[in-house]
This record gives C-alpha cells, sequence and structure tokens, in this order.
C-alpha cells in the first residue's frame, strides 16, 4: 500500500502559478511513476501529467506546455509547477502512482485546492 500526500494548492489570479508538491510512502519500491490528476465540479476526474522512475513525462493537452511535473526517484516525491493559470484549471488536484503493470497503488486522498479567479 502506497499512501500519497497532496500539498500547495491555494487562489491565484489568472496568469499566476502555483507549485503542488506529493509526497508517497509505504510500499514505495513498487512505484513505477507519479501522477497528478484534478477533478473540477461537476466533472471526472482526469489524470494531467505523469513522471517515471526514470523521468520521463507526459502531459494532457489541455495543460501541455503550461505545467511541468518533476520527480525525485529516491524520494518518491513529485512537484507540479503550473504556470499561466487559468481560470478553468480550477479543481481539486490528487496525485497518485502506479505500478509498472500500470496498477493504481494508492488510495484517493483529499487533494488539494487549486482557484484560479480575479
Amino acid at each position: 500500500q502506497v499512501q500519497l500526500v497532496e500539498s500547495g494548492g491555494g487562489l491565484v489570479q489568472p496568469g499566476g502559478s502555483l507549485r503542488l508538491s506529493c509526497a508517497a510512502s509505504g510500499s514505495i519500491a513498487s512505484i513505477f511513476a507519479l501522477d497528478w490528476y484534478r477533478q473540477a465540479p461537476g466533472k471526472q476526474r482526469e489524470l494531467i501529467a505523469r513522471v517515471t522512475d526514470k523521468g520521463a513525462t507526459n502531459y494532457a493537452g489541455s495543460v501541455e506546455g503550461r505545467f511541468t511535473i518533476s520527480g525525485d526517484n529516491a524520494k518518491k516525491t513529485a512537484l507540479l509547477q503550473m504556470n499561466d493559470l487559468k481560470p478553468e484549471d480550477t479543481a481539486v488536484y490528487y496525485c497518485n502512482a502506479i505500478d509498472a503493470l500500470g496498477q493504481r497503488l494508492g488510495s484517493w486522498g483529499q487533494g488539494t485546492q487549486v482557484t484560479v479567479s480575479s
């Protein structure tokens, strides 16, 4: 079992930046990648960024070019740098982990709220 804790959300104006942090603990040796998800009100949770244990990254089209994910494989942490934030980025952001078979390893926590508003 892997436990994940997210932090770093808040209220920011459009065009602003925030950095989210994710820390994994527990059975971290099985982690192949750390993922960031978000869930906006009335919408399904969506995967927006992934970083593997080798540092490879990929992004959803809605955030590519604005968000950057980075990971520390030794510490099993992942940062999500979010720039040029838009009101449509408002959501609860969650992190999770997958193993080499793509199986999700963690339970969904409370996430961290990001609100983009003037």
